[in-house]
């Protein structure tokens, strides 16, 4: 999209409405706290959404943008596939599939039943069979590994199995020089496995104390966590993060150590660290929780994670990054602060990216696109496929007990849209959804238009309207939100007379590492069924 039809969709968009300060509502870069823009220019994709890969043999990171934090990734043979952190997100841990490193697609979700908050995962192959170790807390106290498996990447994936390795998150599983199985886990500890991978077979011990920054960098805290393990040639790479995971945006880091045995002892990357943001004025900040892959030509990478200058309100998003192997058989990373360019894998098939957002109902996107936030075990009881259309059940008073369901975005700007059905008193609406204490958004009885403002609904600015069908719609530019809704299916368009700023709601101050989804709730008695959902990015 050229700059000229940019500025024509915002004054399409923002026409009824008091004008935004002239480059943030012209979609101009985000200035950085420094005050100066951060220039990166992506591809558009499918529904304009940015895209990697530039066309002219190099991309520009992100590689998949919006919340996918934690990346793990398997090399299997010619493929790639990628998963990630889902937290409350169910069904969760998509599974995405790659031939190039830069393009990569939804294949489908691992995970149907509920664990609570999923974190950090290792996916990995062993003997022809696929296993995802998972960290969760399903009674949300206590932490436990649990393992999944399956005979094919597609599924169908084993119901969890729990490993009883108590108290510990982000798996990195590895097989020794002994041929044995074993786990590593934060901290930085290991624990041997059964050969299946479905037990332990051994006590958990420490294995590696890591490499400490000098005391005076800004950091959150030591936080040992991530370590994910490769064999090359006769050493064993053990990359860990260190400095915490947000906070100040120089903490999070990238440390590696290596050994000729998993069982130590481990010696210090003297390049350590090998990657951490420096500066605020940098695009992507608090880099860390790395994972080394084999491009398809005998290149190496690197794939973690960051937070975007300004846009922190989109999660952690995944990053690639080139790294060479030295002479003293070390690695370094080559992409520095990631600001530019930087030319493809080579020898890999660019194969779709991403997904479209939009949706018309008439087949099951749950856990590909889809999510209830924090379900119940029996939530998926609410769904009904009506063809076109997805019927959802009212549950709880409001959005903040609601269990909404929740759609990942990955774009800076964009618009979404959809249609609302009431049934008997449900009431339903169109949110900005972080968690249950942080959320934004309009909502429709049967007789009254409310508005929901830092997780409550304000209300004197109720709108009494008489309501069974509403088109609504969320335009968010730069984390300024802005609403319409239409009674006769999108001809004319009344605005909401409240805006609202977003970009405070994120986990530097509400916590759980989480990202603002669109959202669309439905509370009360009744239900709502949902039609011809719309996104584009602006």
């Amino acid at each position: 999209m050229t700059n000229q039809s940019r500025r024509n969709v915002f004054k399409t968009i923002l026409a009824s409405t008091a004008a935004l300060p002239a480059a943030r509502a012209l979609g101009q870069p985000a200035a950085s706290s420094s005050g100066e823009p951060t220039a990166m220019q992506w591809a558009r994709g499918i529904e304009d959404q940015r895209k990697a890969d530039l066309g002219n043999g190099t991309y520009i990171n992100p590689i998949i943008a919006g919340d996918h934090p934690d990346p793990t990734i398997l090399k299997d043979g010619s493929d790639y596939y990628m998963t990630f952190s889902s937290f409350y997100s169910y069904p969760g841990i998509v599974i995405w599939h790659s031939t190039d490193l830069v393009n990569w697609r939804p294949v489908g979700p691992a995970l149907k039943k509920p664990l609570g908050t999923i974190w950090a995962l290792d996916l990995c192959k062993h003997d022809g069979r696929y296993f995802i170790y998972i960290p969760a807390a399903p009674d949300g106290n206590t932490w436990s590994i649990y393992a999944i498996w399956a005979d094919r990447i597609e599924g169908p994936w084993s119901d969890p199995v729990d490993l009883k390795i108590a108290g510990c998150i982000d798996p990195g599983h590895v097989v020794g020089e002994d041929g044995k199985r074993y786990l590593f886990v934060n901290g930085i500890r290991k624990i041997r496995l059964t050969d299946d991978g479905l037990a332990t077979d051994g006590k958990l011990e420490d294995a590696y104390k890591p490499w400490r920054y000098p005391e005076d960098w800004v950091v959150e805290n030591f936080a040992p966590e991530g370590p994910k393990l490769l064999r090359h040639g006769d050493w064993f790479y053990l990359v860990t993060a260190v400095g915490g995971t947000a906070g100040p945006v120089t903490g999070h880091m990238v440390i590696a150590a290596r050994s000729k045995s998993v069982h130590g002892p481990w010696a210090h990357c003297p390049h350590n660290p090998l990657v951490r943001t420096t500066s605020t004025a940098e695009p992507w900040w608090s880099r860390g929780h790395a994972t080394l892959v084999e491009g398809p030509a005998g290149d190496w990478w690197m794939v973690y994670h960051g937070y975007e200058n300004g846009y922190r309100t989109l999660g952690r998003q995944t990053l690639l990054e080139p790294i060479e192997w030295t002479a003293d058989g070390w690695f370094r990373a080559k992409g520095g602060d990631l600001s530019k360019p930087l030319p493809k894998p080579r020898g890999g098939k660019a194969g779709q990216n991403s997904q479209p957002l939009s949706d018309d109902f008439t087949r099951d996107r749950f856990g590909v696109q889809w999510s209830f936030h924090d379900p119940a075990p029996d939530e998926m009881a609410r769904v009904q496929y009506l063809k076109p259309g997805l019927r959802i059940q009212a549950k709880g008073r409001s959005p903040a007990d609601s269990a909404p369901l929740t759609c990942g975005v990955g774009d800076r700007s964009y618009q979404a849209e959809v249609t609302l059905v009431l049934e008997g008193g449900a009431e339903a609406g169109l949110l900005l959804f972080y968690n249950h204490k942080a959320f934004v958004g309009v909502g429709f009885t049967p007789d009254t238009v409310k508005t929901w403002e830092y997780a409550e609904e304000q209300q004197w600015m109720r709108a009494q309207r008489a309501t069974k069908s509403v088109r609504v719609r969320l335009t968010n530019v730069d984390n300024v939100v802005t609403f319409h809704y239409s009674y006769d299916g999108g001809k004319n368009w009344l605005l909401h007379g409240l805006r609202m700023e977003v970009s405070g709601i994120h986990h530097n101050v509400f916590g759980g590492f989480l990202s603002l989804k669109v959202g669309i709730y439905c509370a009360g008695n009744g239900a709502v069924t949902l039609r011809d959902f719309r996104y584009r990015a602006l």
